[in-house]
């Protein structure tokens, strides 16, 4: 098990933060000072621009992004030329709808979704739709927050080109059967996409174990600096798409009318790249690593339970998402009739930081019956303390707003 109190001290918004009682970790997660540190220590002494100047400067800063490549491969564990740096899960789930989706989706294709996704893996497949004339269809979920595998199997059909899911939901917590769902998909001919924003952060993650043939992440969510993701394709994959953007450092020859490209992930990386931010979420992926995965998820999990037991004594407390091993750190719900954000701004006095609003996932509040909901997420800093605060912040908040609910 980790010692999250511990942990603490590894990062300054804490110590900055007297008393901040951090649950928002599902949107952007707090930063260590090891990542820190490494994005300071580029700029003072190893700053130039990578792949392309011939000076010792240039060559250690080139040497400093690729060692990033491969302290992300080792955390996915896959190989180094399967990682695409982009800014983020959206930037990469974008990439893969337009540069495959472009060349291969028809009329009269079908998009299968989930009801639970974020709007980054629906919105771009929406506008691919329109372009394209494929149909979006989406697998509802059940009333205890899981996937209806049954609607799955009967809406899978050889018509299915594309299969995107997310690994583990931003409101339930729900953690889907990648593995035996890609499967499914794949012996149709679908292509599959997982969103692993909320996956990578929190679950001990192999790729080649997914049966997937893309996975996106976000560096922010997993410790890591804001504007570093990560794309990761099977090398297969990644050589049968073409470029999404043009430019420097994605070419093997340029004339005036026409290129030729560089091999996979180079292809996709056009410009001057992150190149600070891919360091840093180089150096949250190590810290990750060394602290193990598996007792990052062994925390986040003996945390949820025991938030879900704890918050049960609060009276006209509704909580949202599945009971049971397949479910991450996040706890969604609402108290009585009192709005999200009233919720949230009462906790906030408190000094507890928690999420409202619909998440970015519009689809799943309106399965759910409700506009919109108020959100905590846990990490490897939150302890039972933290859940302590949070319980009291809400039965303070149900005496004060009890003549409005």
């Amino acid at each position: 098990m980790l010692d999250a109190q511990a942990l603490k001290g590894d990062f300054p918004i804490f110590a900055n933060n007297p008393g901040l009682v951090f649950l928002d970790s599902a949107a952007s997660s707090q930063k260590p000072r090891a990542v820190i540190e490494a994005i300071s220590r580029y700029y003072e002494h190893d700053h130039a621009n990578v792949h392309r100047g011939a000076y010792a400067l240039s060559e250690r800063a080139t040497e400093a992004y690729e060692t990033a490549r491969r302290q992300m491969a080792r955390f996915l564990g896959a190989q180094p030329d399967e990682i695409v740096f982009v800014r983020n899960a959206t930037e990469a789930l974008n990439l893969t709808a337009y540069a495959w989706g472009l060349e291969h989706l028809r009329s009269g294709d079908e998009i299968l979704l989930t009801e639970m996704e974020h709007h980054a893996n629906l919105v771009p497949w929406q506008l691919l739709a329109r372009r394209s004339g494929a149909r979006i269809r989406a697998v509802p979920f059940t009333k205890e927050g899981r996937l209806d595998l049954d609607a799955f199997a009967a809406m899978l059909t050889d018509r299915t080109r594309v299969f995107g899911l997310t690994q583990m939901s931003n409101v339930l917590g729900t953690v889907n059967p990648v593995a035996e769902l890609a499967a499914a998909a794949r012996e149709r001919g679908a292509l599959v996409v997982v969103d692993g924003a909320q996956g990578a952060p929190h679950l001990p993650v192999r790729v080649s174990e997914l049966n997937a043939d893309f996975y996106a992440l976000s560096g922010h969510k997993m410790l890591g600096p804001t504007g570093a993701g990560v794309l990761w394709g099977r090398r297969e994959a990644l050589a049968d798409l073409p470029p999404f953007l043009g430019g420097g450092n994605m070419i093997e020859e340029v004339t005036i009318e026409r290129s030729s490209y560089a091999p996979p992930p180079q292809r996709f990386e056009a410009g001057t790249p992150a190149i600070a931010e891919a360091i840093g979420l180089g150096a949250a992926a190590d810290y990750l690593m060394a602290l193990g995965m598996e007792n990052v998820w062994e925390h986040d999990r003996a945390l949820l339970e025991y938030a879900l037991e704890r918050l049960a004594e609060v009276p006209d407390l509704h909580l949202y998402g599945p009971r049971g091993e397949d479910r991450g750190g996040v706890v969604a719900f609402n108290l009585g009739s009192l709005h999200p954000h009233d919720l949230a701004s009462a906790l906030d006095q408190a000094g507890v930081a928690v999420r409202s609003g619909h998440h970015c996932a519009q689809p799943l509040h309106r399965r759910l019956g409700v506009a919109a909901s108020a959100r905590a997420s846990f990490y490897v800093y939150n302890t039972r303390e933290d859940v302590e605060r949070l319980l009291q912040a809400l039965k303070e908040a149900r005496r004060f707003f009890a003549s409005w609910m």
